[in-house]
C-alpha cells in the first residue's frame, strides 16, 4: 500500500521516470547498465556525454524508437505520468505526448515548411490545424515567411525549427531533443534556444535534452545528468555541475584556474575512468 502511494506521488511531481534500465540490440549487445532518470512535469533535464556514451538509445528507449533498430529495453521499467510504456510501441507513445525530435534535421525534403510542419498534426487531440500553426508561428516567426519553401532549400537552422514545430504541432506533454544545436551556427542557437526556454515556461511542455554542447546545456536545464559507457556516473543541480572539477576539465574544457585545456591534456580521462571506479 505504501509503495503505490510513493508512486503516485512521483507521478504527479515527475512526468517521466526511467527506472535502473538495461537495453540490449539484437538480444546480445548491451548499451545500456541501470540507467535512471527523472524529468519533473514542466521541467528541463539536460542528459550529457560524448558520443557514444548512450545518450541517443537513451531517448529511443523512452520513444519506442529502438525496436525499429532492434533494441530492447531487458530489465527495469520507463514510467510516463505513473503508465509504463517500455512495452508499447512508437506509435502508441507518440499518442500518449512524447514526441522526439530525432538528430539531423530530418524534414520532409519535398515538401514545403507549412507541410512538414501539418505531418505533425494528425496526433493533435484539440484544436484545428490552424490552430496548431499559428502556435508554431507565434513561437517561430521566421517559419511564417518561409512556409512555402521547400524545406529542403531552407537553412539549416531553419530546417531545426521546422522539426521542433512539427513536434509542437502534436500538443506534445514531454518533448526529446536530440542535439539541436549540431551545425548550427552560435546565433541560430541562441535563438532556438531561447524559444524552448519560452516554449517550456509558456506552454508547460517538458523537455529532456541531449546535448554535447555541455555548456549551453547547463545554462537551460536546471538539472542534468552525466553519462558515459552506458552508464550514469554523476547527476546534480547545472550550478553545481559547472563548478564540479570533473566537469570543467572533461567537458568544458577549463582547468581549476579556469584557463583553456587542449584535448592532450584532459584525454587521460579515458585512462583514467575515475567516475566509474
Amino acid at each position: 500500500m505504501v509503495s503505490k502511494e510513493v508512486s503516485k506521488l512521483d507521478a504527479a511531481q515527475n512526468i517521466l521516470m526511467i527506472n535502473n534500465i538495461e537495453v540490449k540490440y539484437h538480444e546480445v549487445i548491451l548499451v545500456l547498465k541501470g540507467v535512471s532518470i527523472e524529468v519533473p512535469r514542466g521541467g528541463i533535464v539536460a542528459l550529457l556525454g560524448a558520443n557514444g556514451a548512450g545518450k541517443s538509445t537513451t531517448l529511443k528507449s523512452i520513444s519506442g524508437l529502438l525496436k525499429v533498430e532492434v533494441g530492447e529495453v531487458t530489465d527495469g521499467a520507463i514510467e510516463f505520468e505513473g503508465v509504463m510504456i517500455h512495452k508499447k510501441s512508437a506509435v502508441e507513445i507518440a499518442k500518449m505526448g512524447i514526441i522526439q525530435v530525432i538528430e539531423g534535421r530530418r524534414v520532409f525534403e519535398h515538401l514545403t515548411v507549412e507541410e512538414n510542419l501539418k505531418v505533425g498534426a494528425h496526433l493533435r487531440k484539440s484544436g484545428s490545424v490552424k490552430d496548431g500553426l499559428e502556435l508554431v508561428y507565434h513561437y517561430f516567426p521566421r517559419l511564417r515567411e518561409k512556409r512555402s519553401e521547400v524545406a529542403g532549400f531552407v537553412s539549416g537552422g531553419e530546417q531545426q525549427m521546422a522539426v521542433v514545430g512539427r513536434a509542437l504541432m502534436t500538443e506534445p506533454k514531454l518533448v526529446l531533443l536530440d542535439e539541436p544545436s549540431m551545425g548550427l551556427a552560435p546565433m541560430l542557437i541562441h535563438e532556438i534556444f531561447n524559444i524552448l526556454m519560452r516554449l517550456n515556461k509558456e506552454e508547460e511542455i517538458s523537455i529532456l535534452l541531449v546535448e554535447q554542447n555541455v555548456k549551453l546545456a547547463l545554462n537551460v536545464a536546471p538539472y542534468a545528468y552525466v553519462m558515459e559507457t552506458g552508464r550514469i556516473v554523476m547527476d546534480d543541480t547545472s550550478e553545481k555541475l559547472k563548478e564540479n572539477e570533473d566537469i570543467k576539465d572533461f567537458y568544458l574544457g577549463l582547468s581549476e584556474k579556469g584557463k583553456m585545456r587542449s584535448f592532450a591534456e584532459v584525454k587521460h580521462y579515458k585512462r583514467r575512468k575515475r567516475w566509474l571506479t
